[in-house]
């Protein structure tokens, strides 16, 4: 049976997207942000995508895959657990963010620390575990660069791979200055000083965790290996000096066999930050006496998973590797940022994905938050078809909204009218007629403002006057005579 997680939805605090879109679209700081990160990931993915002729095959090996394994889950699932309990380490499952929460918080007390430091990891954002941990009096020490600058700063996460793209570096300065309590007050806002100034600043804490904790890019069933990929070498420094390291894992992160992770080391570099491949490819196998963390605990997550697993149409969702492709490509996520979509996974994939693990209804706004054009799918490293899989959501939300109502929505009369008439050739014919009468609201060839209920659609956008004549007319009056 598919399990539905507990008390996991939108991010307290956040809009819906419609709200909280239009006030981004206000910030003009925020889209140039926005703007020339993207643009310049989008043309780096594309100089070391096209050094390759096989990346149209690459991209199908990653999905088939990908289905291959969430076909046969729940193997492969018990099959990693063999192996990493074999290998000295401690393999627990956690059926929603309270149960993962409840478990780190317990395995941290357990070793009478009081601090972790943490790898970048956005499945531990999905379930709140920072905040969990600070309530439990634990401090969480985010280690990559971009998670310092948005913990340090209050702030969320707006970007799956760069979590800071909405920061510009004389805000970063400024954050810095705030809240780095030894942190040379002549500071610079150049790369070179900020990422030295958060060097200087983990150091000391890097030096003395006794706990780690992190997500994991892939999980190897056949050997129990995890994998972690990185850019700053942060990662290295958690997985290998503290004495206890936590790792929390979707369950849909596994993979089968060590060749299997051969394609995914040559679509995921290329796919996140451009590169060929990733400068620190982290693996672990269980516990190594005498070296790295000596106690080792992996904690497999649903939260929603079995549910997105039972939708044969959504289930595509779950073979994500978690790249931002398709973020970097969207012009709904460039304009907007990802604080807009209330989620900690933003863009197109997180319009498909967290509906899902959520219940559709929690983030019903989100498979709208896209204009189809289908530009995530051609970036998508594993084929995943994203325009189809919010149509799926979209006709989901209708359905599921229009179950608790006694009487039809506006939006359902409507969308019946208009079966009614297009149904029939002679009442389309007729309608395209009357709509003819609209041609006396446009100006300059556009519909700007229209009275309720239409006025919904013009809030927002410009609507083309209906033309002079039909296609048929059209046609009729082009061929008349010829024979």
């Amino acid at each position: 049976m598919p399990y539905a997680p507990r008390g996991v939805g939108h991010l307290r605090g956040t809009e819906p997207f419609p709200v909280a879109a239009r006030a981004a679209l206000a910030n003009t700081q925020l889209r140039r942000n926005l703007g020339k990160a993207t643009s310049t990931i989008r043309a780096k993915r594309a100089a070391v995508v096209a050094e390759l002729p096989d990346w149209e095959e690459l991209r199908a090996a990653g999905q088939a895959i990908k289905q291959h394994t969430l076909a046969h889950l729940d193997h492969y699932l018990e099959q990693l657990e063999r192996e990493v309990t074999a290998r000295g380490g401690t393999v627990h499952w956690a059926r929603d963010a309270y149960e993962a929460r409840r478990l780190v918080v317990g395995l941290i007390r357990e070793t009478g620390a009081a601090e972790a430091v943490k790898v970048k990891s956005i499945v531990t954002d999905e379930i709140g575990l920072n905040e969990a941990l600070a309530q439990a009096g634990i401090t969480a020490h985010e280690t990559d660069l971009a998670e310092l600058i948005v913990q340090l700063g209050h702030d969320r996460p707006s970007h799956i791979l760069v979590p800071a793209i909405h920061r510009n570096r004389a805000e970063i300065r400024e954050i810095f200055l705030r809240e780095m309590a030894d942190v040379d007050p002549g500071l610079t806002d150049t790369p070179t000083a900020l990422t030295e100034a958060a060097r200087r600043y983990l150091r000391r804490r890097f030096l003395s965790a006794r706990v780690g904790i992190s997500g994991a890019n892939f999980a190897i069933a056949e050997t129990g290996t995890l994998c972690v990929v990185e850019s700053e070498g942060n990662g290295r420094m958690c997985l290998t000096l503290p004495e206890t390291l936590i790792t929390v894992m979707g369950i849909e992160k596994l993979i089968p066999s060590w060749r299997d992770l051969e394609v995914f080391l040559q679509l995921l570099p290329r796919s996140s930050t451009g590169e060929r491949m990733n400068p620190y490819t982290s693996m672990w196998t269980g516990v190594t006496p005498g070296d790295g963390p000596q106690r080792f605990h992996l904690i497999l997550l649903d939260n929603g998973r079995t549910a997105a697993l039972a939708d044969p149409v959504g289930r595509p969702a779950l073979h994500c590797i978690r790249c931002s492709a398709c973020l970097n490509v969207c012009p709904v996520y460039e304009r907007v940022g990802g604080h807009a979509y209330g989620s900690v996974y933003p863009g197109p994939i997180g319009a498909v994905l967290s509906p899902q693990l959520t219940g559709v209804e929690d983030n019903a706004s989100l498979p709208y938050a896209s204009s189809l054009c289908g530009a995530c799918y051609d970036a998508c490293p594993v084929r995943i078809d994203i325009p189809s899989l919010l149509v799926h959501l979209r006709a989901r939300h209708v359905e599921e909204a229009a179950e608790g109502r006694r009487l039809p929505s506006a939006e359902a009369v409507t969308m019946a009218a208009a079966s009614w008439v297009m149904a029939s050739p002679a009442r389309y014919a007729a309608a395209q007629r009357t709509s003819r009468a609209g041609r006396a609201l446009g100006r300059r060839g556009r519909l700007r403002r229209l009275p309720p209920p239409l006025s919904a659609w013009t809030t927002a956008r410009d609507a083309p006057v209906p033309p002079a004549q039909t296609f048929r007319e059209w046609w009729e009056h082009e061929h008349e005579g010829r024979a």
